[in-house]
């Protein structure tokens, strides 16, 4: 089994699916108040948002929740896992958005070393300029709010620990890489090309797996390198949700709360006052896990060079690329992602087909 400071964002990741979407996008409209009260005490709150917070009254659509990934190695915090999760106004569908870790941005801190900020550089530094969450939360989430302007509803954190539990719980999850590849941790599995189930030490090397997706398929099908390892991750938050369903925990109070209560300080939460999270599962009881929609980040692969060295970066080049990414922002913010994604069917990732495969049915539709 992988160490803790090689997985800081898979884990978190699949944190994310088990927790944060559990109780978003599962729900059951009959909670008990032993069960809601339960719910309640067993998942910690903290400030995450700050500035980025929207306006909230009553849970009502549309909502954007800020998901951060957090490795927590002794007293050190970090985050390089960052989704966005936007429900629309009926709170029927979602739609993730992932960041990548090495998309080149503008940081408003960028901690010691650097005299100048904010500077630019892959978003993942936003996460590392402390070992004090305290310092280094508020400078990931400006990081993202200048990049988006998207306001959040909600956030979380997730870590590696709480995903363990979850995979236990439901025993295997189905994982389908597209082609064959070759572990580079540990025991060095090799995980054939299709559908197969896996229990948490393969699904979690197999979803750490970044640098294994590098055939020209990949590229041509925009699931190369880090983009590959994300449309793992976004494989592994639908089929654990899926084992869940399956498995009685989305209809089940009892089974719910065993899951927030299996959590500990793996799972906190940003939300207001005002809410309570059986009310969330009770307004989001319609939301289908299955049909969750992944969208890509408008960018493309390049290279800078970054301490003297050439660096490979994921970058949101001007022209098109840019277009699109300021395009998804506003729809994020504005709920009109139905539009966007008709408008740039290539960064969509419909279940079970490539990004390409998805553009080439809907220009055929037109």
């Amino acid at each position: 089994m992988a160490g803790k400071s090689g997985a800081p964002w898979w884990a978190h990741l699949m944190m994310y699916a088990g927790g944060l979407t559990m109780v978003v996008a599962g729900g059951t409209a009959g909670i008990t108040q032993f069960a809601s009260s339960a719910a309640e005490n067993a998942v910690p709150t903290e400030n995450i948002l700050g500035d980025a917070q929207a306006e909230v009254e009553d849970i009502k659509g549309p909502l954007n929740i800020l998901v951060l990934g957090v490795d927590k190695q002794g007293d050190s915090t970090r985050s390089d896992t960052m989704i966005l999760v936007h429900i629309n106004e009926d709170l029927t569908e979602t739609t993730m958005v992932s960041l990548p870790r090495d998309l080149w941005v503008e940081i408003p801190d960028c901690g010691p070393g650097y005299d100048n900020n904010p500077c630019e550089n892959k978003i993942n530094h936003s996460a590392s300029i402390s070992g004090d969450w305290e310092v280094t939360r508020p400078n990931v989430v400006q990081t993202i709010y200048d990049l988006t302007g998207v306001e959040f509803h909600m956030g979380a954190t997730v870590d590696f620990e709480g995903f363990l539990g979850l995979v236990d719980m439901v025993g295997e999850i189905e994982l389908c890489p597209w082609h064959e590849i070759q572990s580079i941790h540990g025991e060095k599995r090799v995980f054939p090309e299709g559908c197969a189930m896996y229990d948490k030490d393969e699904s979690l090397d197999l979803i750490r797996q970044r640098y294994g997706w590098d055939w020209d398929s990949d590229w041509e099908e925009g699931r190369g390198g880090d983009y590959g390892r994300q449309a793992m991750q976004q494989q592994a938050i639908k089929s654990l949700l899926k084992a869940f369903k399956e498995k009685g925990y989305l209809t089940d109070p009892g089974k719910l709360t065993d899951i927030l209560e299996g959590f500990g300080d793996s799972l906190t939460i940003d939300k207001p006052d005002e809410w309570s999270i059986t009310d969330l599962a009770v307004n989001l009881r319609d939301i289908n896990p299955e049909s969750i929609t992944s969208v890509q980040v408008p960018s493309s692969a390049d290279q800078t060079t970054l301490g003297g060295e050439n660096v490979s970066i994921v970058m949101t080049h001007e022209g098109d690329e840019e277009v699109a990414a300021d395009a998804l922002w506003e729809a994020l913010q504005n709920d009109t992602l139905d539009q966007w994604m008709a408008q740039y069917p290539e960064w969509v990732k419909t279940p079970g087909k490539t990004p390409t495969e998805t553009a080439s049915e809907t220009a055929s539709a037109d």
